[in-house]
């Protein structure tokens, strides 16, 4: 298997793509490390997996939390070799509205998050590669909302163009050491996060106008990609952003939309 024997953590894993990703890594073969917040769907996730899996009550904005998942997870396995920087929260504001608690509250889930988590993790696999073990690799997730967004997820937009550009610098600063960096940036996916924006039939036929794939993608999807950064397939891609969203960003215009 693509991961035998691997030791993978995943952030925000109790749900969602952060499940999928977790569920993807441990059917490799990886031992799985399920870190999130919510302490009962995130033990519950764990208990899905393979036995070895681990569930680890972390919240990714506070440094000593992570410093603690890195140690549990070291003490446990011995090592990290996968990291998938996952959790993320979302606030829909219009720009003039918006609060600065609120931005800040965003961004220190979803890009200083992604700092903290991957600068921990990164400098365990920097002393395994200088105690000649192989590197390691690490996928953030961003988002099609770096490139892309709407005026009432400003937070939301920032926060995941910083991811894009926290994955090239952290990639261009531990090649040295072997260590990959890569990024997958999803389009609209069936998670909670969409659940109620997609319940509503004019929401859902407007995004769907913009996929010209037509439908929506699944966590399972964004996994794969995921998963395949992470394994030895892509051990010359690093810098990179992956754009997993049914062709949305290469569309200049509108898709027909099939009736229900």
């Amino acid at each position: 298997m693509a991961f035998e024997n691997k030791v993978a953590i995943v952030t925000g894993a109790a749900r969602g793509i952060g499940r999928a990703c977790a569920e993807r890594l441990a059917a490799g073969g990886a031992h799985v490390v399920v870190a999130d917040i919510d302490a009962d769907a995130g033990a519950a996730a764990a208990e899905g997996l393979p036995d070895g899996a681990l569930f680890i009550d972390c919240d990714v904005g506070e440094r000593l939390d992570i410093r603690n998942m890195v140690a549990q997870t070291v003490d446990k396995f011995g090592r990290i070799d996968i990291l998938v920087n996952n959790a993320a929260i979302n606030h829909k504001a219009n720009f003039l509205d918006l609060e600065e608690e609120d931005f800040d509250r965003v961004l220190k889930v979803n890009l200083k998050g992604s700092f903290l988590v991957g600068q921990a993790v990164a400098r365990q696999m920097v002393d395994q590669v200088e105690a000649d073990e192989k590197p390691g690799a690490i996928v953030n997730l961003s988002s099609i909302n770096a490139e892309a967004t709407n005026a009432d997820q400003l937070s939301y937009a920032v926060s995941k163009g910083g991811v894009r550009q926290l994955t090239k610098a952290m990639a261009l600063a531990l090649a040295p050491w072997g260590i990959r960096v890569n990024a997958v940036g999803p389009g609209t996916i069936r998670t909670d996060m969409n659940d109620a924006a997609l319940a509503d039939d004019g929401h859902r036929r407007r995004t769907l106008s913009r996929t010209p794939l037509g439908r929506l993608g699944e966590a399972r999807e964004i996994a794969a990609v995921a998963a395949f950064l992470a394994s030895e397939d892509a051990s010359y891609i690093t810098g990179q952003t992956v754009y997993a969203d049914g062709g949305r960003l290469s569309l200049n215009g509108l898709v027909e939309v099939e009736e229900d």
